[in-house]
């Protein structure tokens, strides 16, 4: 089929697929975890299989592309935007060693923080690391974008990230195929001095990199993913990416005849917005995220050009919309229609049935006895026992910082200093936090829910299903200290026994809170059937 109706992700994962990919590597993470489904549920050809198993974190998951990419093969690597924070130290030294096969970076940013902690603006990271960076308007564009990035990266010998919102990671349409082409053959880099970043290669490698910035701009400067669209008056538009898509709705929807600049690669293309700036004297800059290029364009052109979210003209936070567009475009419109209110909003609660629900039952009696109540949490579908009716988790910051956190309580002197982790996130990033706090001998309480599964983002694969006890005792908790409970109504009386051991022993000990997942088991059930 030449034509399919995609999600913007499903459009990212085919083109990536069409553009001879040998691996796909990536921790779920919503926006971006429909990209990794879609490549593992897809029918592949037997002689030229991709690799697409979940990774144990966006750092593990950078790193392998990479690896791949220094074999000559293609690779994708997807996360949404806090996970760029975990591959930083990677994916900012991949740009001074470059890369052999091409390697796609694609973030999902998640403006308005629809399932995130921030809506950090992933081209900072892009420009921070100097390289090119693209941003699609739309779902043809997407896919037509993930094949050129390929051939771009290969070209400039440079990893390039792919930046896509919310929004466009999770709408649909129909999108044209172009013929795949086959994967690249095994042929690994000999440029040893290149991947090896000792100081003397390191400060090589960076001059060349410096030396490539010209060239980027030069390409963007011809990109077909930068024109301008024709128009009169002095008014105008500077569009990014997805933004582009709000301001042609505007446009259309109210016959104005404004010109726009679109821009979808990055480094921004200088002498092209040069002339299209002093051509106008009022220019809207329209950009879904933190306004990266508004600043650019204020401090280098002067504030009195320039309206966006620095001034007020925009909405400093959240999503952009047509209609914060038409009200920074002044138009006037006859619709005074609202949506009327006919169900009241309702918080997200954890399932029925959740074996989260019977351990916070646990935790609670047991903190009870206590004046001060800490929970360290962590992200997870547990993280909702932050709300009613459990309301017991005091914190929840990033990934892994539960245990972490409860270490430096402990250290601080709170006692009992507790923390819950799911399983996912225990090997992402909480091992780490755990050794620590064996080394120094904290007294600790960590408990990790054990659902058997990456429940919050759809019930994918857990890195370390059935190993917790044996991954524990290696980094070196006194076995006697690691406690199993199976959190049921009907266990609530011994579960609370062994946490209230465990809060008052002073040392480190772990707590396995095991049972599978509510909504995988009932899957399995009905798949047996």
């Amino acid at each position: 089929m030449n034509k399919q109706l995609l999600l913007g992700a499903e459009a990212i994962a085919q083109a990536a697929l069409d553009a001879g990919i040998s691996g796909v590597y990536a921790y779920p993470g919503t926006p971006s975890t429909e990209i990794t489904e879609y490549i593992q549920h897809s029918i592949q050809p037997e002689a030229a299989p991709v690799r697409s198993a979940w990774s144990t974190n966006e750092k593990t998951a950078y790193e392998a592309a990479l690896g791949m990419s220094y074999a000559g093969k293609r690779s994708l690597v997807c996360m949404k935007h806090v996970g760029l924070n975990v591959a930083a130290d990677p994916f900012m030294n991949s740009s001074i060693t470059g890369v052999l096969g091409g390697l796609v970076v694609v973030v999902a940013d998640d403006p308005s923080m629809h399932s995130s902690q921030n809506e950090q603006d992933s081209r900072v990271y892009g420009k921070f690391a100097m390289i090119p960076i693209l941003e699609p308007a739309n779902q043809q564009e997407t896919y037509d974008m993930v094949r050129y990035a390929f051939d771009l990266s290969e070209e400039t010998g440079l990893p390039v990230l792919l930046r896509i919102p919310t929004r466009l990671s999770h709408s649909r349409a129909v999108v044209t195929r172009k013929e795949a082409v086959a994967q690249n053959s095994l042929q690994p880099s000999t440029e040893k001095g290149k991947w090896i970043l000792l100081p003397a290669n390191a400060r090589r490698n960076y001059q060349q990199l410096l030396k490539k910035q010209e060239t980027l701009v030069e390409i963007s400067e011809r990109s077909r993913y930068n024109w301008i669209k024709e128009g009169d008056g002095e008014r105008a538009v500077i569009a990014f990416g997805i933004a582009y898509n709000y301001v042609m709705e505007v446009i259309e929807a109210n016959n104005l005849n404004i010109p726009v600049l679109k821009i979808g690669q990055y480094p921004l293309p200088e002498k092209k917005i040069k002339v299209f700036t002093e051509k106008y004297s009022d220019i809207l800059i329209a950009e879904e995220g933190y306004p990266v290029q508004e600043e650019l364009f204020k401090s280098y052109f002067g504030n009195e050009t320039f309206r966006g979210r620095l001034d007020g003209a925009l909405p400093r936070t959240g999503e952009l919309s047509p209609g914060l567009l038409e009200k920074a475009l002044q138009v006037e419109t006859d619709d005074k229609k609202s949506i009327p209110q006919i169900v009241a909003s309702r918080p997200p609660m954890l399932c029925q049935g959740c074996s989260h629900r019977d351990l916070f039952d646990a935790i609670n009696r047991v903190m009870a006895d206590y004046t001060q109540k800490h929970l360290f949490g962590d992200i997870g579908c547990y993280t909702l026992g932050a709300l009613p009716p459990y309301s017991c988790i005091s914190t929840c910051v990033d990934m892994g910082a539960s245990i972490t956190m409860a270490k430096g309580a402990a250290d601080a002197g709170i006692r009992p200093a507790v923390c819950v982790i799911g399983d996912s996130t225990f090997t992402h990033s909480g091992m780490t936090g755990l050794l620590d706090a064996v080394n120094d001998r904290s007294p600790l309480t960590v408990i990790i829910s054990d659902n058997g599964t990456t429940a919050m983002t759809g019930g994918q694969d857990s890195a370390g299903t059935g190993r917790f006890f044996d991954i524990c005792k290696g980094l070196g908790v006194e076995e006697a200290h690691i406690r199993l409970i199976i959190p049921l109504k009907k266990n609530l009386d011994d579960n609370a026994a062994i946490l209230r051991e465990e809060f008052i022993y002073d040392g480190v000990s772990v707590i396995i809170a095991q049972r599978e997942c509510i909504q995988k088991r009932r899957v399995k059930i009905k798949s047996e059937k």
